[in-house]
């Protein structure tokens, strides 16, 4: 296995700034607890590809109802690789949770983005049979693994990253 990456907490003022911006934790005088308890990314078994992503607080959706989530969280990922996010697989069977964009992107030049390269991950309960989401804090509810990737041959690229979310393009 080769070690590409290393995750971390963005700091208190980047976690409670995202939360303010989803009206979220932001007035909440246990902001600063719920910053104190933020997980970082774990495998659970050795032969786990996934890093887990925890929540840092209870959540609750009824169907169709979505949420952004500030993890709390970035990573520093070695040029050539990217980390990509998927609902823990579990969750997805049960209640159809998704991923807003599908598969999340954490491209290796994020860190240093604007807002701390903070992980935020929207989702949604997409569930057909009318089953509500409950998940209580510190659950694992997404899952992180790392894939090498390519580029061309003619590749000549010179921009470099200074935002967040959209930033590259949408």
């Amino acid at each position: 296995m080769k070690r590409i990456a290393e995750f971390e907490k963005v700091s208190f003022a980047a976690f409670s700034g995202s939360c303010a911006e989803m009206a979220l934790c932001a007035d909440n005088p246990d902001a600063e607890r719920v910053y104190q308890q933020i997980r970082l990314p774990l495998r659970a078994t050795q032969g786990s590809a996934g890093y887990d992503f925890f929540l840092p607080f209870a959540l609750a959706l009824a169907p169709g109802e979505s949420c952004s989530i500030p993890t709390g969280v970035r990573v520093q990922i070695q040029p050539g690789w990217v980390l990509m996010i998927y609902p823990k697989s579990g969750l997805g069977f049960r209640y159809r949770l998704q991923l807003d964009n599908t598969v999340g992107i954490v491209d290796s030049d994020y860190y240093e983005a604007d807002n701390e390269g903070h992980i935020i991950v929207r989702i949604t309960n997409d569930s057909k049979s009318e089953k509500s989401l409950s998940l209580e804090a510190g659950k694992a509810f997404a899952q992180g693994v790392f894939v090498e990737f390519g580029i061309t041959q003619s590749d000549a690229v010179k921009g470099e990253r200074s935002g967040g979310f959209g930033s590259t393009g949408v």
